[in-house]
């Protein structure tokens, strides 16, 4: 294993117990640097960006990548937004030392649950440079020292800007390591034998490299493989209102994860719909993929699907029609063949929105818009380090709750457990109490 490597993790073993004690304000000065220096060095980095652009280009046309991964690239007309990510997560309030709950055990004695930082986490993500201000700002504002492993693709692009993250916020008072970079796929395979310094990890790939990821470690893994979402159209649907979800849904940004890639709809208003839809797709050069009954009322318009393209994540122009015979029958399919991130259903029905809500089995079930707002940002949430689609501790985008744990504060006042037993023991009182637990 790689000496570098394990030195860089029991760095951010120690960055991240001087982290948990730092105040609030401290950190948010910290994002604060962070955002300054963005704007100061805005050159240097777009300059990086710009190599890593060149390179990706020449990358599909040997078809090495998609084109649509381009475009996850590029940070000049995104620019500004990386500020914007950073002052979103400094404007929230503070995650850590809250009292979750609070009770009395007996008098005098009084039991909290207060909010913590996890620790060490692990993140490895796609092609985005983006994506890696915002997961260090997240992590940060958390309490949480870092270990950030982004695409090929965009190593010019992260190795600047962890740079430019990590002298920033040291000048501001942060301990030095809480932020590394890993630059090789040999790198992520030593850091899986890490379990003693690293708390977490979050993979954003493949389902076949989350897979992996999963089976060739101990520490515990929290994310998301493939986004497969859905728009189910129900019969009860307004045409038009449906036609711009599912356009939006599908089109306003194709290479991520919460970008639809199959649109079922109801038999009952199949006709109307897609002779709707299917002119607006074509504008924006979406390749139709559509079951038998799709292909009679679209014709040529259509290519014939096979079962692959129920459960594969395109990210591109494409997308996946099937007609169902009813709310159930969408149902099934979603749950059957999606990956449990997000999908929606377009209805003027409270009942069948209601039905479709309580038995789809994902992170984020709609009501009438777009699967595309399943975002840590449009949610409120300042940002997000990724999308969970499991069920224990975060679901959904994770945000900095879904970036803290807790840890049980019991206070006395000369307590012991031996007067509680024996012939007369003093009774527990179990009483909730309001209080809140401060340092």
């Amino acid at each position: 294993m790689s000496t570098l490597i394990q030195t860089m993790a029991a760095n951010a073993r120690g960055a991240a117990r001087e982290l948990a004690t730092r105040s609030a304000e401290s950190r948010d000065a910290a994002l604060t640097a962070i955002d300054a220096a963005l704007a100061e060095r805005q050159a240097e980095i777009l300059e990086a960006n710009s190599r890593d652009i060149a390179a990706a280009e020449k990358m599909v046309q040997a078809g090495e990548i998609a084109a649509p991964l381009l475009k996850r690239l590029q940070l000049d007309k995104k620019y500004e937004s990386l500020s914007e990510m950073v002052r979103s997560v400094r404007s929230q309030s503070d995650p850590l030392g809250r009292t979750q709950s609070a009770m009395e055990l007996a008098g005098g004695l009084e039991l909290y649950r207060v909010s913590v930082p996890i620790g060490v986490i692990g993140v490895i993500f796609e092609s985005r440079p983006d994506a890696l201000v915002q997961i260090a700002a997240l992590c940060l504002k958390s309490g949480n020292a870092v270990l950030l492993k982004g695409g090929r693709e965009a190593s010019n692009s992260n190795r600047i800007l962890a740079e430019v993250i990590e002298a920033a916020t040291v000048e501001a008072g942060m301990p030095s390591g809480w932020i590394g970079l890993l630059e090789t796929r040999e790198d992520v395979a030593a850091i899986l034998d890490l379990h003693h310094d690293i708390d977490l990890l979050i993979p954003r790939g493949s389902n076949e490299f989350v897979q992996h990821i999963m089976e060739n470690t101990n520490i515990p893994v929290m994310g998301h493989a493939d986004g497969i979402c859905h728009v189910y159209v129900d019969a009860a649907a307004d045409i038009d209102r449906a036609v711009r979800i599912a356009v939006d849904s599908k089109t306003q940004y194709v290479a991520v994860c919460n970008a639809a890639e199959t649109l079922l709809v109801h038999r009952g208003i199949a006709p109307k719909f897609l002779a709707a839809v299917a002119p607006a797709f074509g504008a924006g050069n979406v390749e139709l993929r559509g079951d038998a009954a799709t292909g009679e009322i679209l014709g040529e318009q259509v290519v014939p699907a096979t079962d692959d393209d129920w459960k594969t994540e395109y990210l591109d122009y494409i997308i996946a029609i099937r007609v169902v015979d009813d709310i159930g029958s969408a149902i099934d399919h979603i749950n059957t063949f999606g990956s449990h991130h997000t999908d929606t259903i377009v209805t003027e029905d409270q009942d069948a929105a209601t039905q479709f809500i309580s038995a789809v089995d994902s992170a984020s079930v709609v009501h009438n818009a777009s699967t595309r707002f399943a975002d840590g940002f449009r949610y409120g949430l300042g940002a997000e380090v990724g999308i969970s689609t499991n069920r224990l501790h975060s679901r959904g985008p994770v945000g900095l709750e879904g970036l803290t744990s807790y840890k049980y504060v019991l206070l006395g006042n000369g307590h012991v457990v031996d007067d509680f037993e024996g012939d007369q023991p003093q009774p527990y009182t179990h009483r909730l109490l309001d209080n809140h637990w401060s340092p």
